[in-house]
């Protein structure tokens, strides 16, 4: 389950299920993420996805997404980060035994 494990649920709003059916509604139940040449995915939208993560549950920051993309994005945006909390080990560069005194 998608859920499972996750703090997700219990930041979003409690009129949540509205939300999520006007934004389905609105965009016509076709995904609105834009590929890389400006085209539009145009799948079966499943997902509501935050286009700004973060708090702001507003129609503007709100788009229907199919299940691929919405999984692509958030798989992009939890790398990002991740990455933002690796610690960066500076070690010293080798020389070459040949080069050594």
């Amino acid at each position: 389950m998608a859920w499972q494990g996750s703090t997700r649920k219990s930041r979003l709003p409690t009129n949540w299920a509205s939300l999520r059916r006007r934004v389905l509604r609105r965009d016509k139940g076709v995904c609105q993420m834009p590929f890389s040449d400006g085209r539009i995915c145009g799948a079966e939208a499943t997902d509501v996805d935050h286009i700004v993560p973060g708090g702001d549950h507003s129609m503007a920051n709100l788009r229907a997404l199919c299940s691929w993309c919405h999984a692509r994005k958030s798989s992009s945006e939890g790398g990002a980060a991740a990455a933002l909390t690796r610690v960066r080990i500076d070690r010293p560069k080798p020389t070459h035994p040949a080069l050594e005194d």
